[in-house]
């Protein structure tokens, strides 16, 4: 790998790392996938730990001599294990010793530390031995003890025993496991003795920590003193790769494997799925999906979740099916990962069967798995089926709590929303960033000033959460709910950082919702200058300097849309009915449509009794003006028709909607769910609404 390293010279490994990302640079783009020279000749000198020779610089990466093929990621372990004749000292201590072992053995982890304690404390005798070494570090990453890692480490340098390679090895392990990076560091660093199985350890220590430049630095160390690579390393050195979000030292890893006949390990091949996913290249993991000899659960499940990863749900549900059909074993990642999908997609009927197959194969109390489905019933409607799930787990989590606070805010249900907030207090669940979000905007979306305020001010102070842009952003729209758009401006202005796109897009939907027209000007400049990529902004701004009479400025921005060759897609719905999903678009009169017009025509004479009168477009939309012209022909009045005349009365309608639905439709559908005594959830570009009862669940503020 050509990477400059001139700035790493001289630097000590344990020195915490500073580097940018721009610190690594890495093979030129001229270097084909399968391109050739991707690994170094040996050196025959020893390259000291702190430097790097100008030559390996230089040279770019040959072909070393060829190591016999590693078939798995365990193999070096195993090799380990042998070489350094595991039976010295691994014979049962008597006393004390001999105790700790066998609690060890019997998972009494925490029993076996106590035990220690009092060896150490009483100072006995027995010869605490290289077994019993080991049995603790099983017990002190078994129980993530800090405390436990520092007291069997000085023990064993104050008692002057020497471990061997093996024993150094489970030291460091222990020190990584135990996330004390830091330690970890120097011990590896003043190793007398190092073979892969510590190299692998620091690496992917340091991978775990999202220190991904130095796992680098050490790989390339590594690659000039070892003459062999495991799998497990390039599964390491592939998700720093991932995490870096750059492909080309991916793609040198995968050509090195492939070389090196480890292309084929499971391991290998799904870090692989895994880093061209997280790198924009869903083409190429799907190559190596392809190519797998044994598609594998953890396979199939890396290849989903790279589809799902960039936004190809239907594409990543197609998958689950195959997987399903391919008689694979699922896991709850796999049903995890569906509902996801299903939320996304808006998909009841999927999700049902995801949740059927999740309590099914034995994982109904998955802590992950009821999660997002929680997650799910709270974002499509069904805030009961939601509740009853959260109450059924026997273990919930943070983000549990946080689906099930923000559904009751969906719903507009903030009371609901504040007594469960409360509730987690009580049962000594530490809130984070996350659950204010979502009990601000439960405040917000009900209008509930007061405890909103209180909520706000109690985070830094009780709780020593310090409040983010998005959470600024639920109290200016909760100002903005009650007409006090002075305040909300105020509030920008003496934010404590500057001042973000949501923060601003709230303050313009409530200069929307209240009409004020200069404010609404200004907060829409700020948005369009932040993100001048957007095309929604320029409809904005656009629309804005009309309904000001300001031609000559709506002239300028529609001239700037034309030189740039953006143009405002038609709005697109997808309604799910019958397990098949079925799209919308905005103005379309096809002749397949007639059935859905005829009914569509009637529902609209049928509304009027209920106090309907078609709405102009109100003050900044983000729809252009020939959809203003067509407001009969919106996509999502065309999907609440379809789903109308295909499913029974009881059966509740779910939309997506890719724009913000304008308020003709937020009307016309409020009204028909009351015509119909349906129920109607609509998920837009902007929120969730439940239509109910001639209601809706934002309050008709969005």
């Amino acid at each position: 790998m050509d990477i400059s390293l001139s700035r790493y010279q001289n630097t000590s490994v344990v020195q915490s790392s500073s580097w940018s990302l721009t610190d690594v640079k890495f093979y030129q783009e001229r270097h084909l996938f399968y391109g050739s020279n991707y690994l170094l000749n040996k050196p025959k000198r020893r390259t000291q730990l702190s430097r790097i020779s100008s030559s390996f610089v230089k040279q770019g990466l040959h072909p070393k001599p060829k190591p016999k093929p590693l078939k798995n990621g365990h193999d070096v372990v195993k090799k380990e294990t042998h070489i350094e004749d595991s039976s010295q000292n691994l014979g049962s201590s008597s006393g004390l010793c001999g105790q700790i072992e066998k609690l060890v053995l019997c998972k009494r982890y925490r029993d076996a530390l106590e035990m220690f304690e009092i060896l150490e404390i009483e100072c006995y005798d027995d010869h605490v031995g290289k077994s019993t070494y080991d049995a603790l570090v099983d017990a002190c990453i078994s129980l993530k003890s800090i405390r436990g890692v520092k007291r069997v480490f000085s023990y064993m340098i104050n008692s002057g025993f020497e471990p061997d390679l093996y024993l150094r090895n489970r030291m460091l392990l222990m020190h990584v496991k135990c996330g004390m990076m830091i330690d970890a560091r120097m011990l590896f660093e003043e190793m007398p003795e190092r073979n892969l199985v510590s190299w692998n350890t620091i690496m992917a220590g340091l991978v775990d920590s999202r220190e991904y430049v130095d796992a680098f630095r050490l790989f390339l160390i590594m690659w000039e003193e070892q003459s062999e690579a495991s799998s497990r390393t390039f599964a390491t050195m592939m998700r720093a790769s991932a995490g870096l979000g750059m492909i080309s030292p991916g793609q040198q890893l995968h050509a090195c494997a492939i070389k090196m006949d480890v292309d084929q390990d499971i391991f290998v091949s799904c870090a692989l799925i895994d880093m061209y996913s997280k790198c924009g290249s869903i083409e190429d993991a799907q190559c190596v999906f392809d190519v797998m000899p044994a598609k594998t659960t953890v396979g199939w499940n890396s290849i989903i979740a790279g589809y799902a990863l960039h936004g190809y749900s239907e594409e990543a549900l197609d998958l689950y099916y195959e997987m399903q059909d391919s008689g694979v074993k699922m896991d709850h990642f796999t049903f995890s990962m569906i509902v996801r999908v299903c939320t996304r997609l808006g998909s009841l009927e999927h999700a049902k069967q995801a949740h059927a197959g999740l309590v099914r194969n034995g994982f109904g109390l998955d802590i992950v798995a009821n999660t997002a489905l929680v997650d799910f019933y709270s974002k499509w409607g069904r805030i009961e089926d939601a509740r009853n799930l959260f109450e059924k787990m026997p273990h919930k989590n943070v983000i549990s709590w946080n689906a099930l606070i923000a559904g009751y805010g969906n719903h507009g249900q903030g009371i609901e929303a504040l007594e469960l907030f409360k509730r987690m207090i009580s049962e000594n669940m530490t809130p984070n960033h996350v659950t204010f979000l979502a009990v601000l905007s439960a405040c917000s979306y009900s209008g509930l000033s007061d405890q909103g305020w209180e909520i706000f001010e109690s985070m830094g102070t009780d709780f020593k959460v310090k409040p983010r842009a998005m959470h600024y952003a639920c109290m200016i729209e909760l100002l903005g709910h009650e007409g006090l758009l002075d305040e909300a401006f105020a509030l920008i202005r003496d934010a404590p950082f500057k001042p973000t796109v949501n923060m601003w897009a709230a303050l313009l939907t409530a200069c929307r919702v209240h009409k004020n027209l200069e404010l609404g000007k200004f907060a829409a400049e700020k948005i369009y200058g932040m993100e001048p990529e957007k095309l929604s902004n320029y409809v904005v701004l656009l629309n804005i300097y009309n309904s000001c009479g300001k031609r000559d400025e709506a002239a300028s921005v529609f001239q700037t849309l034309k030189k740039k060759g953006l143009r405002m897609l038609p709005a697109c719905t997808w309604i799910d009915v019958k397990k098949q999903q079925h799209m919308f678009l905005s103005g379309d009169k096809s002749k397949s449509h007639v059935q859905i017009l005829r009914n569509l025509k009637k529902l609209m004479l049928e509304i009027v009794e209920y106090g309907y009168v078609p709405k102009k477009s109100a003050l900044l939309p983000d729809v252009d003006e020939r959809e203003e012209q067509m407001s009969l022909y919106h996509s999502e009045k065309l999907a609440v028709s379809f789903g109308l005349i295909n499913t029974a009365q009881s059966m509740p309608l779910h939309l997506v909607q890719s724009h913000r639905i304008c308020d003709d439709c937020h009307l016309a559908v409020k009204l028909i769910a009351k015509a119909t005594g349906r129920v109607i959830v609509v998920r837009d570009a902007s929120r969730f609404h439940r239509f109910a009862d001639g209601k809706c669940s934002c309050g008709d503020y969005w």
